[in-house]
């Protein structure tokens, strides 16, 4: 069997069974069986393929058609240039959260704070971008935590991460110039209403707060000021509907210049705020 006729055979399985992107799909799983770039894959299209990389490559499709994600599959996302390693433990990192950290890259840090860090990605990339800075991440997940270590290494950051357990900032130890998070802000009477590859196959616990996805903002508004140095920012991602509720409780914890910021489609996407700066003598 040719490339060409395996792909077109597993793009018509995919659309068979309701998933859209089919074409791009077969494309990454195709280039991971063969080893073949995914640019580059049309020239090879006539090529022959090995009864190793048919197998790989029927294997996948048939874990796509379950609706398994392609990064689960492939044990890989992409995020702001990099390739990080994913599992059923951690959340996919989304190229929305992309937005979170150009927003942080904005203002100048030494030391940052991640919570609920999952795979590591927002606070390694942070520290990939920024060689001088220092970071912490903490999860309540130890599989995630363990994702992310192993994140750290292949960045090459691990020197310059802390990495714990902590409920929010329960275990959370001194000031840092910038706080990011990324925190489940999906309502429990949302959950239905996710695509399989999310609902089924992400962790929960990153998803919703099972109530109206807003108790992860609670708490960190209340903790957060006692942990960011003076003038230091808090930010954090958000579902499309929750600017003026998050914005309301950062004020509310007596934070200063709270802004929104809008995702690719004009929605909301990240609510930022910073600490006042320190008071002369």
């Amino acid at each position: 069997m040719t490339i060409q006729a395996a792909l077109a055979e597993a793009m018509a399985r995919l659309r068979t069974a309701g998933i859209d992107g089919a074409e791009r799909d077969v494309r990454l799983l195709m280039a991971a069986a063969t080893g073949i770039d995914r640019g580059r894959l049309t020239l090879h299209l006539r090529d022959e393929l090995t009864d190793a990389a048919k197998a790989s490559f029927l294997t996948m499709v048939r874990a796509r058609e379950t609706r398994t994600p392609v990064s689960h599959i492939l044990k890989r996302r992409e995020f702001f240039g990099r390739s990080f390693i994913v599992s059923a433990d951690v959340l996919d990192p989304r190229p929305e959260t992309e937005l979170l950290v150009s927003a942080a890259l904005n203002q100048p840090f030494q030391t940052v704070l991640d919570l609920g860090t999952g795979s590591g990605a927002i606070v390694l990339t942070l520290l990939a971008e920024r060689p001088a800075a220092t970071g912490t991440g903490t999860d309540l997940s130890d599989t995630a935590l363990a994702v992310a270590a192993q994140n750290a290494r292949v960045v090459g950051v691990d020197e310059r991460l802390h990495l714990h357990r902590s409920d929010w900032l329960e275990t959370v130890v001194g000031r840092f110039d910038l706080i990011v998070s990324n925190p489940p802000y999906i309502a429990a009477d949302e959950m239905p209403g996710l695509s399989p590859e999310v609902r089924d196959h992400e962790p929960r616990m990153a998803l919703t707060d099972g109530a109206d996805g807003l108790t992860a903002y609670r708490c960190i508004a209340a903790g957060a000021p006692a942990h960011l140095a003076p003038g230091g920012w808090l930010m954090v991602e958000i579902g499309p509907t929750q600017g003026p509720a998050v914005s309301a409780l950062f004020r509310q914890a007596g934070l200063h210049a709270v802004a929104i910021r809008q995702d690719f489609d004009g929605r909301d996407r990240v609510v930022l705020a910073q600490s006042p700066p320190k008071t002369p003598g």
